[in-house]
């Protein structure tokens, strides 16, 4: 046996017995309601989450270890630990708060108590993101930061305390503090494999635009049996402008912007898609391109909220003013700043009968497509492959981190990784969200390995 698989059976050998210790930081992390919404849960939650990160952390071998306030008034936890001289520096990116359980009735099992059902565990966060703080905490300890052994790599630690709520926080403090990200290779560990046990690197995040568009046609509301025929309908004109922003076929119909990408990575097979969607049988997919085209090479539009009479308590009236939320997710190679005026463009445009529209501007974030050809990637690949034996895929991601265009921007030379814990079947964001424990612990070992081999890089 060779000198480098004998390193590896000893690490995945030490990552197998570190997760009992795994699950007891899950069971603990997700036991901390750590909803960064003051509205929601007390605030207290996400301080306690973050003292827990800060003794964890130090405990597993990293320095200096601390809570550092952002802009938006939320707490990010800190730390670093060097290496040897001359190695290259790796972030380890996540974050500790969570979404809220939403619909309580719907979970199984309590949203905030760590519980395994079929091999699974459940718990709001248990993937998203505290199963990567936990595959963090295992990793290092894997390689024998808690013996003070140290570390193959300078290491700088960060978790992010607002990511869910999208404010900003840590986005706003990468220019005003750039010595606590500043490295060779940032591992952002918010994404996850493609199917479980499949391992996979995010190499694209679509970009955001989203609107409000008011349509008006009448001083007030209108008796219809009165008024109804001729009198121009705001409801109506609103659905017409909203079905011009797709094609017969359901393409995203924007005037002015590119649908016709292709995604050169993985395949997304159609039943799989179906499956993870939770597609209702005999209803079809939209689109006339692949999957994987249609869900990271090109533009979608999304309705996201209308604002009109409810159907309860409706009545005999000609509606004046209606309004909507719209999103558009822009792919790599368009500029979000581009979309929002074709969005505009379109939706003022569309009105039919004359009817006055007012698109208003509310969110924005720009795509992002990873650097694959460097060092960190090779050696990345490398990692995955030995801790799953199989090859690393690459996939995109229909939703947007926009600290990645952040830290792009701050540090063009390093190199930007994501990957983590998060595959379909865990259903983030959603009741019953849970984590395999394989993946904790196959991404644990990865994650080793990489630090590993990319401390001894030539």
């Amino acid at each position: 046996m060779s000198a480098e698989s004998t390193e590896t059976a000893a690490l995945r050998e030490r990552v197998r017995a570190l997760m009992p210790r795994a699950k007891e930081d899950l069971t603990a992390l997700v036991a901390m309601r750590s909803v960064a919404d003051p509205r929601q849960f007390p605030p207290e939650e996400c301080a306690k989450t973050a003292d827990f990160l800060v003794r964890a952390f130090t405990e597993a071998g990293l320095r200096d270890m601390r809570r550092v306030t952002t802009p938006d008034g939320t707490d990010a936890v800190v730390g670093h630990a060097p290496g040897p001289e001359g190695a290259p520096t790796v972030l380890l990116y996540c974050h500790y708060d969570v979404q809220p359980p939403l619909d309580d009735a719907a979970w199984r099992t309590p949203p905030f108590e760590l519980t395994e059902r079929d091999g699974r565990w459940y718990g709001r966060g248990a993937a998203d993101c505290k199963g990567n703080i936990a595959m963090h905490l295992t990793a290092l300890r894997a390689l024998g930061g808690q013996e003070g052994r140290g570390f193959p790599v300078n290491i700088k630690f960060v978790a992010e305390g607002s990511e869910e709520q999208g404010t900003g926080g840590l986005e706003q403090l990468v220019p005003l503090q750039p010595e606590l990200f500043a490295a060779d290779t940032l591992l952002v560990c918010d994404t996850g494999n493609f199917a479980l046990g499949l391992p996979t690197a995010t190499t694209s995040l679509r970009g955001l635009t989203n609107v409000v568009v008011t349509v008006s046609t009448l001083k007030g509301e209108m008796h219809s049996g009165m008024f109804g025929g001729p009198a121009p309908d705001a409801l109506a004109a609103l659905v017409r402008i909203l079905d011009s922003l797709r094609d017969e076929h359901g393409n995203t119909a924007v005037k002015g912007l590119d649908d016709a990408g292709v995604w050169d990575g993985v395949d997304y097979p159609v039943e799989q898609f179906r499956t993870d969607a939770g597609v209702l049988d005999g209803v079809s997919l939209v689109g006339t391109g692949a999957v994987a085209d249609e869900l990271w090479a090109r533009p979608a539009v999304t309705v996201l909220g209308i604002d009109c009479p409810p159907v309860v308590g409706s009545s005999a009236a000609i509606q004046a003013k209606v309004r909507a939320r719209v999103s558009l997710r822009v792919p790599p190679g368009i500029d979000a700043a581009d979309a929002l005026r074709a969005l505009t463009d379109h939706l003022t445009s569309a009105a039919p009968w004359g009817a006055r529209v007012e698109v208003e501007p509310e969110s924005a974030g720009q795509p992002f497509r990873a650097r694959t050809d460097g060092p960190a990637y090779r050696a990345l690949g490398a990692a995955l492959r030995e801790a799953y034996g199989k090859d690393m895929v690459q996939s995109g991601q229909g939703g947007s981190i926009p600290l990645c265009n952040v830290l792009a921007a701050q540090f063009p030379e390093a190199e930007i990784a994501l990957i983590g814990v998060e595959e379909p079947g865990c259903l983030i964001h959603a009741p019953n969200e849970s984590v395999d424990p394989s993946e904790i612990e196959h991404m644990a070992l990865a994650e080793a390995l990489f630090l590993s081999s990319y401390g001894t890089r030539p």
